[in-house]
């Protein structure tokens, strides 16, 4: 049986991988944008205020710009190291050198206020723009693929510096035995081998090596687990429905 590798404040690493699924971000009086619910535990004094705070107004005007995922995030400020992990998914810190990149909403943990983050009018993505770190999530490893691509919806972790996909939809297979099937029953859906994302001109795509999305939960929810402390219901809570809009907003990228 090997020996466990114990980490301290010293002997942690600063803004690398700690493994495969955890990083860890060092914070010098620095301030670092993060999905809530990324971090697992912090050395130091970092404070988390959530976004809207009104010393933050001007890190905001210059680094955040989705008002619809603001409910998410948080500005961590301080000194200390911090890790960060999301359910034992692979994680990963890639850096931007004056590019732009466009990646799933609920792959990215965290960035650097030195990039901007704006809306993506594909539903469900975000894109960074400008030069800094940033840390995501996907569920296995990430493969970097050059366009011109087909790739499954399903695998996409997101692409940089090309142009945004279309719907790709393979006709053939659609109107066949399956496809007819299909329309007078309604089961079935559509599967990446009838429907792909395509990527044209130069860039980068970024792909997970599987096709089933990262499972999604509440962005910071407590969770209602026996010894949990905040879990489950509280009394005098409003109980919170399956559905309401903050989580339709999340889910279709809104």
């Amino acid at each position: 049986m090997s020996t466990p590798v114990v980490f301290d404040p010293m002997t942690l690493p600063s803004d690398d991988n700690v493994d495969a699924y955890t990083f860890c971000v060092e914070l010098k009086g620095s301030q670092w944008f993060l999905q809530k619910g990324k971090m697992i535990a912090y050395y130091g004094r970092i404070d988390f205020n959530g976004i809207g705070h009104g010393r933050f107004e001007r890190l905001l005007r210059t680094s955040f710009h989705s008002p619809l995922h603001a409910n998410d995030w948080v500005v961590a400020e301080g000194s200390g190291k911090m890790l960060l992990a999301d359910r034992a998914f692979d994680v990963n810190s890639y850096d931007l050198d004056d590019g732009n990149l466009t990646i799933r909403s609920g792959n990215l943990l965290a960035y650097q206020p030195s990039l901007a983050l704006k809306q993506s009018i594909v539903p469900g993505f975000l894109t960074l723009i400008g030069t800094g770190k940033f840390v995501a999530a996907s569920n296995g490893p990430v493969v970097f693929m050059e366009p011109p691509l087909r790739v499954d919806p399903q695998a996409l972790v997101g692409w940089a510096d090309c142009p945004s996909p279309c719907h790709h939809y393979d006709h053939g297979y659609m109107t066949g035995v399956l496809g007819g099937l299909r329309s007078m029953t309604g089961l079935g859906g559509t599967s990446g081998e009838e429907h792909q994302f395509e990527f044209v001109g130069a860039g980068t795509v970024l792909l997970q090596s599987t096709e089933i999305l990262m499972a999604e939960q509440p962005t910071g929810a407590v969770p209602g687990q026996a010894g949990v402390p905040g879990g489950g219901s509280q009394p005098g809570a409003t109980p919170r429905m399956p559905g309401q809009l903050g989580d339709l907003q999340r889910r279709f990228g809104l």
